[in-house]
């Protein structure tokens, strides 16, 4: 019953946030401030799939935006093949969504069945090399994916279901809908007995697998699951764009969420979004009076570290925690005393 009640609360609260996303856009129907949106449900989507890694099962992926890459690709080639379009017509976008969807987790199934072998540091570095090979991939077959020039020339997008992706109206709401699905399905894992297995595991994993656990199957299917998410991102920027490019797929880009995360927080599960808008908000701000805005992440993340040493919704959950324990505390002195002088009473007569 009390899944039951956790799955009904989370689908509402998500139904509910898509819901506001929509008025957003309705009331305030500037094209900026959709694109804006858009492009921060993609990166919101890769650092929310990154921290079901880090922040839930302990592994630090530096490879993670070759499968946000993988999704692009795998949907653009489909969309500009020959005749898929002509094939499957108004159902070839949600067709080329779970083709990508399945066919990037097919492919983080094998990445992850060799990279959970390894920890720590090993596994950070061997899926960096996957993703080295994944980009040397996509610059080699220069006649499928564009090599370093990307898949460029426009991704077809027929309407279907009466949403006509060309138009910003409905690719901004679209865009919207396969954000808050994303964020729900990684919300469901990390509030199901799953995910508390994944939190052991972070934890502890030897003496998670002293109690029978598979602690090897736990981390795959993390990772799979997690390379799916990031898969959804990186249609929505395919979409977006109608495009997909190599450098999608870069180890800047899975730096970047890394970044993300740790300005957003990584012990709290909007963190990540918050992370991303900061970054994006960084990046527009800086733009307005110099070029030099890696300089100025690298010195937010270097107060995020030095002087918060935590995210942003850590340091504000730990500052809430703490002015709460300082308002129960005179009544909980107060409680001990009236024991005392009780115990005294009674010891006196």
């Amino acid at each position: 019953m009390r899944v039951t009640n956790i799955f009904l609360r989370d689908c509402l609260i998500a139904l509910a946030c898509f819901a506001f996303l929509l008025a957003l856009g309705l009331v305030f129907p500037s094209l900026w401030l959709m694109d804006t949106l858009t492009a921060l449900f993609a990166s919101g989507l890769l650092a929310m799939s990154l921290h079901l890694l880090i922040g839930y099962t302990g592994l630090v992926s530096f490879g993670h935006a070759a499968y946000f890459a993988a999704g692009a690709y795998i949907f653009g080639l489909l969309l500009k093949a020959p005749d898929f379009v002509a094939t499957f017509g108004a159902w070839s976008v949600p067709l080329g969504i779970v083709a990508a969807v399945l066919g990037t987790a097919l492919f983080a199934l094998i990445v992850g069945l060799i990279c959970a072998r390894l920890s720590e540091i090993y596994f950070a570095f061997l899926t960096l090399a996957f993703q080295m090979l994944f980009i040397s991939l996509i610059q080699g077959f220069v006649s499928f994916t564009g090599g370093d020039q990307g898949l460029t020339g426009g991704i077809p997008r027929p309407a279907f279901l009466g949403i006509d992706l060309t138009r910003s109206w409905d690719r901004y709401g679209f865009s919207a809908f396969v954000f808050v699905a994303g964020v729900l399905v990684i919300r469901l894992v990390t509030e199901s007995s799953f995910g508390y297995t994944l939190r052991m595991v972070r934890d502890n994993e030897r003496r998670t697998s002293f109690l029978g656990v598979n602690t090897y199957r736990v981390k795959v299917i993390s990772f799979t699951i997690a390379g799916s998410v990031a898969a959804l991102g990186g249609v929505i920027l395919a979409i977006f764009t109608s495009a997909a490019f190599p450098e999608w797929a870069g180890w800047a880009h899975s730096g970047e969420a890394i970044f993300m995360i740790m300005l957003g927080g990584v012990n709290s599960f909007f963190g990540p979004i918050l992370g991303a808008m900061a970054m994006r908000l960084i990046n527009d701000v800086t733009l307005l009076y110099t070029t030099h805005t890696e300089l100025t992440k690298g010195i937010v993340i270097l107060f995020a570290v030095l002087v918060l040493k935590r995210g942003i919704l850590d340091y504000a959950a730990d500052l809430i925690r703490g002015r709460r324990a300082q308002g129960h505390r005179p009544s909980a002195v107060a409680d001990v005393e009236k024991v005392e002088k009780r115990e005294n009473a009674d010891a006196a007569a």
